[in-house]
């Protein structure tokens, strides 16, 4: 008796017979598709969601080649502390509820369905000051790996800081545009804020 192989030959030597490789994006506008995406299917992610009162909660939705997905939940009260991302870039969503993010420009509501981008080194503090939980996808590109916390001054201009605390830095770029919330967590099983 023939084995399959024998008669429909090696299905490796047959691409068009592959599932396809999954696609990933390469751009900023392809992880906020991406985030869009992954918002869109609440079915996907609402069973996933736990609300802590002692912690902001965070899960790893998904990894993919040079990214992570972090699905979070605040409860009122709630903040992930003054902070940049490190290296990374990334995507906030607002899924439900209400954000405050705080940053050099002000603070800023974001309602469910708002997104922000970021880039490495953008810093701010993101809050849940509304009266019921929210929850928030964030994409971090590369993976996140630091979350460096930082002092409350941090988040104002360059020009407003007092004078002790101004200190050039040799080709610094423009600030970036403001980015949403993320988790405090630990590095590498980081958890996004």
């Amino acid at each position: 008796m023939n084995s399959d192989v024998q008669i429909a030959g090696d299905p490796l030597a047959i691409p068009h017979l592959l599932p396809p490789v999954p696609a990933h994006p390469s751009t900023v506008a392809g992880f906020v598709g991406l985030a869009r995406s992954i918002a869109a299917d609440r079915a996907a992610w609402a069973p996933l969601v736990r609300y802590d009162a002692t912690t902001r909660w965070y899960h790893r939705l998904r990894t993919g080649p040079g990214y992570e997905v972090w699905l979070l939940s605040w409860v009122p009260g709630q903040g992930s502390g003054r902070h940049d991302h490190g290296p990374s870039s990334g995507v906030l969503t607002v899924l439900e509820g209400e954000l405050t993010e705080h940053a050099a420009g002000g603070p800023r509501t974001l309602a469910a369905g708002a997104q922000r981008v970021f880039a490495p080194g953008y810093a701010h503090e993101v809050v849940n000051d509304a009266l019921a939980p929210a929850v928030s996808l964030h994409v971090y590109f590369p993976g996140l790996t630091e979350m460096p916390m930082l002092p409350q001054t941090q988040l104002l201009p360059h020009s407003e800081l007092p004078s002790s605390e101004r200190t050039p830095v040799a080709g610094a770029a423009a600030p970036v545009a403001p980015h949403s919330a993320r988790c405090a967590a630990p590095v590498r099983e980081t958890a996004p804020h």
